[in-house]
């Protein structure tokens, strides 16, 4: 994009993070109503599907900046990504109403798994870039690997606390909501019910064609506005890319809480938080090296902020703040000055 204007690049920018949101939106829903049908999430691979679904804009973001070569986006977007995808909880705490917190409501300790999954995956990144780029399994970094097997053995874990609790939890007030998507909302009809399942397949695959599509201008007028803008590629990815394929994240998390899935809206941050991290595996495939030990000190304090906010919601579900302060629970109010505080602090760590 050298050649195009800036005003031109931030336009589509703009048209590419709307793409991505309308996209996000339609790919929810057409993968929930496949994974209803098809029962999906019933298996690793299913699960694995699913998490790849929901996170195509990362996806394409990762593999178009890998293959140039800007590793420094594509790390900064995968973890700063879980520190602004862990601030849509703050969205959905006041779409959840003004007479309760959102952790409150949840009435569930899942959520509470997810997060310290959460942490376990984030607690990897930060040891593989301390490996040096010659540690290595072909082009695929050892850590990248463990990050990924983690993951599956914390989801086949959640899922068999899921289905047969060893435990017993009374919270009084509480709304958790549906335990899975699958279930049914005894007011809301699955989406898509009245298309057949090839007609709901053969939109899932446009919609993934055009998320991908949408995700790779992201990441290349990114680029290109970073270069322009003079701002470090790791910290505009952490932020303004971020945030921009955080919004289909921002639509199913408002879309949960006015179902009253509380529960879910906690458990789908804290599991596709948990999932992107993983890709780091593609990212080292793409770029033929190891691209954890290139993340530098930036990014490690981007995993340490992801890991407290991730923290901080994880304790509001147990503690369970019962007061609202401008539709906000505490521990979103406190999210929100860590997350301000950390922002701050890229522009003064040393990179």
């Amino acid at each position: 994009m050298a050649d195009v204007a800036t005003p031109l690049v931030v336009l589509l920018f703009a048209a590419a993070a709307a793409t991505t949101w309308a996209a996000g939106v339609l790919l929810s829903r057409t993968t929930e109503a496949l994974d209803v049908r098809l029962e999906l999430g019933a298996e690793i691979g299913g699960i694995v599907l699913l998490a790849v679904a929901g996170t195509l804009p990362e996806v394409a973001i990762t593999v178009s900046a890998a293959a140039q070569g800007n590793l420094g986006l594509a790390a900064g977007n995968l973890i700063g990504g879980i520190a602004v995808q862990t601030l849509v909880l703050a969205v959905c705490d006041f779409a959840a109403g003004a007479e309760r917190p959102l952790t409150f409501l949840a009435g569930a300790l899942t959520p509470v798994l997810e997060a310290l999954l959460v942490v376990l995956v984030v607690a990897g990144v930060l040891m593989g870039a301390l490996l040096p780029e010659s540690t290595a399994i072909g082009s695929v970094s050892p850590a990248s690997i463990t990050i990924v097997l983690v993951w599956l053995s914390g989801v086949y874990i959640i899922n068999r606390v899921r289905k047969d609790a060893r435990w017993s939890v009374t919270m009084p007030g509480s709304r958790p909501g549906r335990r899975h998507r699958r279930q049914r909302h005894p007011e809301q009809p699955h989406p898509l019910a009245s298309s057949s399942t090839v007609a709901v397949a053969a939109l899932f695959v446009a919609v993934c064609a055009v998320t991908l599509v949408a995700g790779v201008t992201l990441e290349l007028s990114a680029s290109a506005l970073a270069d322009r803008a003079n701002i470090n590629g790791v910290i505009f990815g952490a932020t303004i890319l971020a945030a921009a394929t955080a919004l289909p994240e921002v639509s199913s998390g408002i879309a949960a809480v006015r179902l009253g899935d509380h529960a879910l809206a906690l458990g789908d941050v804290f599991g596709g938080n948990a999932f992107q991290v993983c890709l780091f595996v593609v990212a080292d495939l793409v770029a033929g090296a190891p691209v954890l030990p290139t993340a530098g000190s930036l990014n490690g304090w981007l995993a340490a902020l992801g890991v407290a906010l991730t923290a901080v919601y994880a304790a509001g579900v147990i503690v369970r703040p019962q007061r609202c302060r401008a539709r906000l629970g505490l521990d979103s109010i406190l999210a929100l000055a860590l997350f301000g505080l950390g922002v701050a602090g890229l522009f003064v760590v040393p990179h």
